[in-house]
């Protein structure tokens, strides 16, 4: 019960029902070819325009997808039997996240964009200098790269796709957008909200790919970059393809997570609790920075649990659609599966799972529902503080101090969010300092500002987006150095 795909479609299946949602034809390479060539030269159309002049296309986008997304009056799509869609009812139908819930992404995805068209021209304006010697004159340019191939995953699809794709075509470029085949129709929205904003058509273009044809475009002689969002080995896939195609082809990859969370003995547990709850489990933890191990200093370690334990089973399971539900189902019945059994080796091997199977009946197998879980008595020979879970699943483990926290937090191939709960400022930059991770929080987790950069290190990934170095990756540096007086 996922997304499902032939030589010739991919259909796309509501996760909660099992049910087909919606069905996208693959081209053949020679559309393909069309497709770049068009982007490619309306791109280099797209560079005889100012800077300013993309600002404020910018700008009209934002307004145009506010009011696509605004709550009160939305804007609806037809689908048939189904019915009538707003955007947010689309997206719980396409991956399964309560409709409800879904509302805030479109709120994080506007709020990414404004920040990223607010700091565009100073991101993105020429650097002069005021040291030149008499008759010289130099510069840096910020030139777009080309044609930028973003691969957007299913999780969190609006917010992954901001990221790069608005600030990529302020920047000057052409951009080629494939969504998951999950939630295709994200894509199809933002694109269409770019257009009516004055995007031209050709510059931004979305395509439904299979994996050969995926390989085909990111090895596409007129591909510049590519950006990718997914699992690890999506992201070694991508690369290698980027490798061994012709000349040397740049990649931005977000990657996988493990993130921990340490709970020191000056935390406030009660805050702690309720935001590390939600870290886990909103969306049904299926979020690359979602917190998937805790550590807890043992002298407020068992009222962390106790209180977590309560907290936890608070969730409602069940059907998204139900405004009462306040956590779906995962993607597929194979996800499902495969937490099922990262949980069922961890208790097998020592753990103990303390939410009775009882309290969430919709959780049976065969279906893509899972009951969330909190795991007691782990350690780091378990998959379950090891391998990305992708579910509503928890392990917490107790430490004697600081030193052993920062072991295990860093204990992992990936690297990219973590978060430290205590009162002390101090105590937080000491051992920040000393965890591997792309951002480090205090007193808050699985929250992007996009004032910040974007990154992992490992397995997590490679490259930055959001902040004034996303526009960095999208673009490259052009020296100017003119010597203007020759007598």
């Amino acid at each position: 019960m996922s997304s499902s795909f032939d030589h010739h479609v991919q259909t796309t299946i509501s996760p909660h029902n099992g049910q087909a949602y919606h069905v996208e034809t693959y081209p053949v390479s020679s559309d393909l070819d069309r497709t770049l060539e068009s982007a490619a030269q309306s791109q280099k159309e797209w560079t005889k325009t100012t800077l300013d002049e993309r600002i404020v296309k910018g700008r009209k986008f934002i307004e145009n997808f506010s009011a696509l997304a605004n709550r009160e009056a939305p804007a609806t799509y037809d689908h048939g039997p189904l019915g009538h869609h707003n955007l947010a009812e689309e997206l719980c139908n396409q991956m399964g996240r309560p409709t409800d819930q879904c509302w805030g992404e479109f709120r994080g995805f506007l709020q990414r964009a404004s920040y990223m068209v607010d700091i565009a021209e100073s991101c993105l304006s020429d650097i002069t200098f005021s040291d030149n010697q008499p008759g010289f004159s130099r510069s840096i340019k910020r030139v777009p790269l080309g044609v930028i191939f973003v691969i957007a995953p299913w999780n969190y699809p609006y917010l992954v796709m901001i990221n790069s794709v608005l600030p990529a075509l302020i920047a000057g470029n052409a951009v080629i957008l494939k969504p998951s085949p999950q939630t295709p129709l994200t894509a199809v929205r933002f694109k269409e909200a770019l257009n009516n904003a004055g995007f031209p058509t050709d510059l931004i273009q979305v395509v439904h790919l299979s994996p050969p044809l995926t390989r085909y475009v990111v090895q596409h002689k007129l591909v510049d970059f590519v950006v990718f969002t997914g699992s690890v080995a999506g992201g070694k896939a991508i690369e290698t393809a980027a490798v061994t195609a012709d000349g040397f082809k740049g990649v931005g990859l977000e990657l996988g997570g493990k993130d921990p969370a340490y709970v020191r003995a000056d935390a406030d547990l009660k805050d702690a609790v309720i935001q590390l709850v939600d870290g886990a489990m909103y969306n049904a933890g299926q979020s690359c920075c979602a917190i998937e191990r805790i550590y807890v200093h043992e002298s407020v370690y068992d009222n962390f649990v106790d209180e977590y334990v309560d907290e936890t089973k608070k969730l409602i399971l069940g059907d998204p659609t139900n405004k009462q539900t306040t956590i779906g189902p995962v993607i597929s019945i194979a996800s499902a599966e495969r937490i099922r059994q990262q949980v069922s080796s961890a208790v097998q091997t020592g753990a103990k799972a303390l939410i009775p199977e009882n309290l969430y009946p919709k959780a049976e197998p065969g279906t893509a529902f899972v009951a969330p879980q909190v795991l007691v008595d782990v350690n780091h020979t378990m998959d379950v503080m090891k391998e990305e879970t992708f579910g509503p699943i928890i392990g917490i483990q107790k430490v004697s101090s600081d030193a052993e926290a920062i072991e295990l937090m860093n204990d992992s191939k990936y690297g990219l969010t973590a978060s430290i709960w205590t009162k002390s400022l101090d105590d937080f930059s000491t051992l920040a300092d000393q965890v591997q991770a792309g951002t480090i929080f205090l007193n808050r987790c699985d929250s992007l500002d996009p004032a910040l950069a974007w990154t992992g290190i490992k397995n997590s990934g490679r490259g930055v987006s959001l902040s004034k170095f996303g526009y960095d990756q999208l673009t490259r540096a052009k020296s100017i150095n003119m010597r203007i007086n020759t007598t």
